[in-house]
């Protein structure tokens, strides 16, 4: 549908216009003329962002903290009973939360976007609204560990902490894998994989993953055992991947490993209290970590350490200093832009010098009652959703655009009424997923460089995607399963019964250009693109192990082409990552846990590397 000239589009696929959602940004309502859509399933990689996470299932399964699935119209969504118009404009859109991998959203499309004063969250199609994003598909537990993953999802309950946010690494050069299956006709037994962590607390691990291995298959290049963990389990927050070094956080510990053979690259970093916020990306080699300043109930996540992720060597360390009254820093985001760290509390942000960990300025309260709830960056670009209103009759979101540098304000596009900016799957271009909880819809759009309304999903499906939670503030980067190439979205459906669809959509346009669907019965999540095609992985079974396979973005068949294919006699363990980040760099690929259960008696993976 098109929009006045100047105006935000008219709602699309998701929750209704008019009832602003409780506690939740107003849902859309289903385009005029149709009817209302129920939310698209929410599985993801990572615990939702505003219900802690729920527990994990196996990996065929949708993961816990994932509302049921219902159709929408955009990036995933979540499993939700919404559906009405868009945030934008007045024609009914999707908005509901996104889905994520593993999980959907229960809502349905709405009318009435959030954007605009025409029905719809601005303009973006509304899509029943599913609730908040889950785990990735494929990335739940087996049975036996059911009732492990239970009692690690009510402790996460209580921990407060972007601490799932699911991260990515670039390529770092050499030679770009060609898409065919492995060539290697005499697949040979190899010693333990596990050369310990270099830690000295008892060595390597004696497991041969690739004992069983088959003609074909691809080898465990190199796993990592869980370190101890408390009882009620942990977080392991974030997965970094250079050109020679994969590093990992889990509990209070930071992990380096040599990506050929998982040797220790440097010894652990040991903090004195859990992490609880990563950076998701590098600026220039180095990461910042977050841990808590005690063990209390009032323990705060105000402790900033930087980390050389090449020497392992400790940078500046700050302490976040104290917002006002209910700017909490309980829970924190931490988000890069350029030579910029913004660390997000609950109202408000503090922006530092990653170099030297100066400060640079704060991003505070705006207008008489808007307050920053969230932000995200990448590319040079810094992006805050404010709050404004709440709890009034003028309560709705306003979405910003901040110079990274100075935190000066670039532009500012109020959302409508009613909807709640939940997550952003792309920053260049800025691609965001709305929801509406009165009307039970959701709703993806996407901004112009200036901020104003381009386009939104017009996509009639489920959608599911894995994005981060927090509780005090929108835990809007760090989502899996959505990618943004060549001025299209592809978004992975949501899987029922049979194999699901990667879903190729137009940003221009919001239609949908193309679909193909996943070669096994198990769901198929987007990775990256590169080379002019998708990679994707599609999740392994509990007697099948996963594949990575590449999409042609161009021409007319869009089969995947097989580039990896894991041994099936590690399936089971593959199959157990309930909340998992993945990485495929320099033709390997990296799949490791976001949450350890504290199981003594299991022998649980960290972090596992597959290729050639």
């Amino acid at each position: 549908m098109t929009q006045p000239p100047g105006q935000p589009p008219q709602g699309g696929f998701g929750a209704p216009q008019d009832q602003p959602p409780q506690g939740q940004p107003p849902q859309p309502q289903p385009p005029q003329g149709q009817p209302p859509q129920s939310p698209p399933p929410h599985p993801g990689f990572g615990a939702p962002q505003n219900p802690p996470p729920p527990p994990a299932q196996p990996p065929h399964a949708q993961p816990p903290n994932t509302p049921p699935q219902q159709p929408g119209y955009g990036f995933p969504q979540q499993p939700g009973p919404y559906a009405q118009p868009g945030p934008y404009g007045q024609q009914p859109g999707p908005y509901g939360y996104p889905p994520q991998p593993g999980g959907a959203a229960p809502y349905g499309p709405p009318p009435g976007g959030p954007y605009a004063q025409q029905p719809g969250p601005c303009g973006y199609p509304q899509q029943p609204y599913p609730g908040a994003p889950g785990t990735p598909p494929g990335s739940g537990g087996n049975g036996k560990k059911t009732a492990i993953i239970a009692g690690a999802v009510a402790a996460a309950l209580l921990l407060v902490g972007g601490t799932v946010y699911a991260v990515t690494s670039g390529d770092s050069g050499g030679k770009k894998p060609v898409a065919h299956q492995s060539d290697d006709p005499k697949p040979t037994v190899t010693a333990p994989v596990d050369p310990g962590d270099g830690s000295g607390d008892g060595g390597s691990d004696t497991d041969d993953l690739n004992a069983g291995r088959k003609p074909g298959e691809a080898k465990v290049l190199w796993y990592k055992t869980a370190p101890d963990a408390p009882g009620s389990g942990a977080d392991a927050p974030g997965m970094w991947i250079t050109g020679s070094t994969a590093v990992k956080a889990a509990y209070k510990q930071v992990f380096a490993y040599r990506v050929a053979d998982g040797t220790p690259a440097w010894a652990p970093i040991t903090f004195p209290q859990k992490i609880c916020a990563v950076t998701p990306d590098p600026a220039d080699g180095k990461i910042v970590v977050g841990y808590m300043n005690g063990v209390s109930d009032r323990a705060k996540c105000n402790q900033l350490q930087q980390i050389d992720l090449g020497t392992g060597k400790k940078g500046w360390h700050r302490e976040v200093p104290e917002g006002g009254l209910f700017d909490s820093a309980l829970n924190v985001q931490l988000i890069t832009s350029g030579n910029t760290l913004l660390v997000g509390r609950s109202q408000s942000g503090v922006a530092f010098d990653i170099r030297t960990g100066r400060t640079m300025y704060e991003s505070k309260k705006y207008g008489e009652d808007c307050f920053p709830a969230g932000f995200t960056g990448g590319g040079g670009r810094l992006i805050q959703v404010a709050s404004c209103g709440t709890g009034g009759s003028n309560e709705h979101d306003e979405v910003r655009q901040l110079d990274a540098a100075t935190g000066k304000v670039k532009w500012t596009q109020k959302i409508k009424k009613g909807w709640r900016v939940q997550h952003a799957y792309s920053v260049n271009p800025l691609v965001i997923y709305l929801v509406n909880d009165d009307k039970k819809a959701w709703n993806i759009s996407t901004l112009t460089d200036s901020g104003t309304f381009r386009s939104e999903v017009k996509v009639d499906e489920k959608f599911t995607t894995s994005c981060g939670w927090a509780v005090l503030s929108r835990a809007l980067q760090g989502c899996q399963g959505a990618v943004v190439a060549d001025d299209t979205l592809f978004l992975p459906t949501s899987k029922t019964t049979g194999p699901n669809e990667v879903v190729a959509v137009s940003l221009a346009t919001g239609k949908e250009k193309w679909r193909v669907k996943s070669p096994t019965d198990e769901s198929m999540t987007p990775i990256k693109a590169e080379g002019g095609k998708l990679v994707a992985y599609v999740h392994a079974s509990y007697d099948t192990g996963g594949r990575v396979v590449a999409i042609p973005l161009s021409g007319s068949s869009h089969k995947p082409g097989t580039l990896l294919r894991n041994p099936s006699s590690t399936a089971e363990i593959e199959d157990t990552f309930f909340s998992s980040s993945i990485a495929w760099a320099d033709g390997r690929f990296y799949l490791s846990s976001n949450r350890l259960t504290g199981n003594d008696d299991d022998k649980e993976k960290l972090m596992m590397a597959f290729g050639k």
